[in-house]
């Protein structure tokens, strides 16, 4: 016999129906005080004038911009011309971070898929394995994997003792090296949100989808992408910003070479 629910009982959606902005309040204070203050005090001195010996003076200017986009020789008082180093260097940066956020998107997604459609304890373990190697210091995994991909790494030198090359394969200090290693970095940041979207995803919606004879496509386009979309652009935001602002892939796995040969040659 079916149980029959108490009258006064409520659905668990409902126990804090009216205590939403209490709860969340905790939440917005860390991001302000920690990410919109910060963010904020930044814009504000770009706008305030440089100090000789360092600081600012509380003086309204747009040298920090001007200096962005426009060379005025050595001492400033030459004709500008456009600063195309600098604007380079920044449409670099977002050219990267978008081609690392969609390469993690791509095998994102499917990994997030299949980890989420594993049954028992079959998800934690993939979700441990996908997590563990983040243990360790990003520099450290950085370098670890500069040493991988170096010209006399393991990698090179397996290619080489298989006869898939003759010579070692440059990619260190190259485009490549820094996707690679912008990837490696940001890829679960990826795939986690994804994984979050698609267990919450009703499966029936695609059994339906099925009876009713739409293609595999057709599911995937119209009924999951839709359905798992905040889990994606989660994602996408999560690996893109970091990636944007990133350091140490740059810094040790494309080096400087690259650009300085792009201005000289």
């Amino acid at each position: 016999m079916a149980a029959v629910p108490h009258p006064n009982a409520r659905a668990t959606s409902d126990t804090y129906i009216g205590f939403g902005v209490p709860l969340i309040l905790p939440a917005w204070i860390i991001i302000g005080f920690f990410l919109v203050v910060p963010v904020a005090m930044m814009l504000m001195y770009s706008f305030l004038t440089k100090e000789f010996r360092g600081g600012v003076i509380w003086e309204f200017s747009i040298a920090a911009y001007d200096q962005f986009f426009f060379d005025r020789g050595l001492f400033g008082d030459s004709p500008p011309t456009i600063e195309w180093t600098y604007i380079s260097i920044f449409w670099r940066s977002i050219w990267q971070a978008g081609v690392a956020t969609f390469f993690c998107l791509i095998i994102g997604f499917p990994t997030a898929w299949f980890i989420a459609t594993r049954t028992g304890r079959n998800s934690t373990i993939w979700l441990f394995l996908i997590t563990i190697p983040y243990w360790v210091n990003l520099l450290i995994r950085t370098i670890s994997m500069k040493f991988l991909i170096r010209d006399n790494g393991p990698i090179n030198e397996f290619l080489i003792s298989s006869g898939l090359i003759t010579e070692p394969f440059h990619i260190i200090n190259t485009n490549l090296a820094v996707q690679l290693g912008l990837f490696y970095s940001y890829l679960p940041f990826m795939v986690l949100p994804i994984y979050a979207a698609v267990e919450r995803y009703n499966f029936a919606l695609s059994e339906a989808a099925a009876d009713l004879y739409a293609s595999r496509t057709v599911t995937l386009t119209k009924i999951i992408l839709p359905a798992v979309k905040p889990g994606i652009v989660a994602g996408c935001i999560l690996v893109f910003v970091p990636s944007l602002g990133a350091f140490l892939a740059p810094d040790l796995l494309g080096g400087g070479k690259d650009l300085h040969d792009r201005f000289t040659d």
